[in-house]
Formats: C-alpha cells, sequence, structure tokens
C-alpha cells in the first residue's frame, strides 16, 4: 500500500508563552502544500519486525529512529499488527519547517489502519500522532487549521488559496533545528491575531501576518532574509519563514519561474 505524505506551510507563528513542560503554547495557522514524500508499506513474510528502506533526500541518523517506525511501534503496543517493510522516499527536506517528519508519521498511522483494518476514527488517530510530535496530529485531517496549545489543538478556518501560485525555496547549505529557532524567542501576546489577518486579502498579509521566529533565526542566516525580500522584489504578494525551519515561500497572484535565481535551493512551485 502506498501514500503520499505532503508538506505544510506556516502562514504566521506567534510563541506566546513557555509551559510548565518546557513546551511552549504557539499560535499559527498550517495550510497544506503539494510536496510530497512517498511512503510504501509491503507485507513481510519472513520476518517478524518492520524494516525501512531510505532513498532521496538524505536523512541523518538511524533509519530504525525514524518517526514512520515510531509511529508502527506506537500502534503496535495496542494492536498486533502484520511486520512490514516500509519504503520512505525523501523530497520534504529535514529542518525546513514543513513538517516532512510529522507528516510520514501521520501518513504512517493512516496507511496502518486502512492496510491492517485497524478500525481507528481520525479522533483516535489524531490522539496517537499527537504523542508522536506536535505538529503531526494536523496531517490527520490535513487541511487549513488554526493550531493553538503545543499545536497539536486545532480550530477549522474558512481558507483557500486555490488559484495562487506558490514558490518555495529551501537553502540545501542552511538547516535550522527547533532548538536554535526558540533561542532568544521572547513569547508574547501579539499585537494582530492570525485569524483576523487571514481575513484580510493576502497582499494585506504582510503587514500583520508574522512568523516570530524570523526575528532570531535570520539574525543568525541572514541570507534567509535577503531570499524573503528577493521574494517580494519579484512580486509576491506575502513572503514568509515556514514554521521554526529554513524554508521561505511566496505567494502570487500569477505563475512566474525564479528557480534560476536560487541556485543553491531545493525549488518547489506549484499553482494551490
Amino acid at each position: 500500500m502506498i501514500c503520499f505524505p505532503n508538506a505544510k506551510i506556516n502562514l504566521g507563528l506567534h510563541v506566546l508563552e513557555k509551559r510548565s513542560d518546557n513546551y511552549h503554547n504557539i499560535e499559527t495557522l498550517f495550510y497544506p502544500i503539494g510536496l510530497k514524500d512517498i511512503l510504501e508499506c509491503v507485507p513481510l513474510h519472513t520476518a517478524n519486525d518492520p524494516s525501512i528502506q531510505l532513498s532521496g533526500i538524505p536523512v541523518e541518523g538511524n533509519a530504525m529512529d525514524n518517526l514512520v517506525i515510531k509511529a508502527y511501534r506506537l500502534l503496535q503496543k495496542d494492536f498486533p499488527l502484520e511486520p512490514v517493510e516500509i519504503l520512505l522516499h525523501k523530497s520534504i527536506p529535514a529542518g525546513s519547517g514543513l513538517g516532512g517528519g510529522s507528516s510520514d508519521a501521520a501518513f504512517m498511522l493512516k496507511l496502518l489502519n486502512d492496510s491492517q483494518k485497524l478500525g481507528l476514527t481520525a479522533t483516535q488517530l489524531e490522539q496517537y500522532a499527537a504523542i508522536l510530535g506536535a505538529d503531526c496530529a494536523f496531517f490527520v485531517q490535513n487541511r487549513a487549521l488554526l493550531a493553538y496549545d503545543k499545536g497539536d489543538r486545532f480550530q477549522a478556518v474558512d481558507l483557500s488559496l486555490k488559484g495562487f501560485f506558490l514558490i518555495l525555496l529551501i537553502p540545501k547549505n542552511i538547516q535550522v533545528s527547533t532548538r536554535e529557532a526558540y533561542a532568544g524567542i521572547k513569547p508574547a501576546i501579539p499585537q494582530f491575531a492570525i485569524s483576523d489577518c487571514i481575513c484580510l486579502p493576502p497582499e494585506n498579509w504582510k503587514d500583520c501576518l508574522v512568523n516570530d521566529f524570523e526575528k532570531t533565526v535570520f539574525a543568525h542566516n541572514p541570507d534567509l532574509a535577503l531570499m524573503k525580500q528577493a521574494l517580494y522584489e519579484a512580486g509576491a504578494l506575502y513572503a514568509s519563514m515556514s514554521g521554526s525551519g529554513s524554508s521561505i515561500f511566496g505567494l502570487f497572484r500569477a505563475e512566474c519561474d525564479l528557480q534560476d535565481a536560487f541556485p543553491d535551493c531545493y525549488y518547489w512551485s506549484e499553482k494551490l
């Protein structure tokens, strides 16, 4: 069985306060996009444990520590899962703020639920996904959602970017860890709530829709700030860093090709 875990972008991201469990309460809007990994599970009849093969963009660390294996192990605690060989082809770079690992984990839960007929509801899948990571649960519903608390409490939002053109830039030589992004962050209540900003036309978002991580991340990685400015100079209605990672995206009214201007980036574009 095969599926295609997709990436997401963040439209605004506010770090509101530090929690007693050392996490932070945030406010953001997750929006799914078309950049996808490929995830396949093949039944293993000659083994008791799952195995994994990785391809595509290299992933650091032990493959058996990948979130898709953790998703399998999590369900295995409650269900007698049949062993599988997992084939994961990575197109979403790690450390880019696009939720690639979280998406892989959530899609793994959904794939196992379907292929092994576990009968889990969407709510139950979200509960399992939240154990694996703060934003994993978003990819169960996989539609535009306002996210609160650790990024795992959601509110439906009536937002469609259909018809807009997205350009996504992911530097090949810059990765931003979550720890690095939070270093220097001063939690605060924002001047404008994201729910209010998104009611405005996208061309007005640059005046109110803010990613709090840009201030600290751009200070250490000024090339990211230059990329954002370049997107605006090319005609973007709105441009921002996504999540706490290294990717920069721009929304445009009309299709354009800027790939030659960013040779040191993974480049993705699509009509939403």
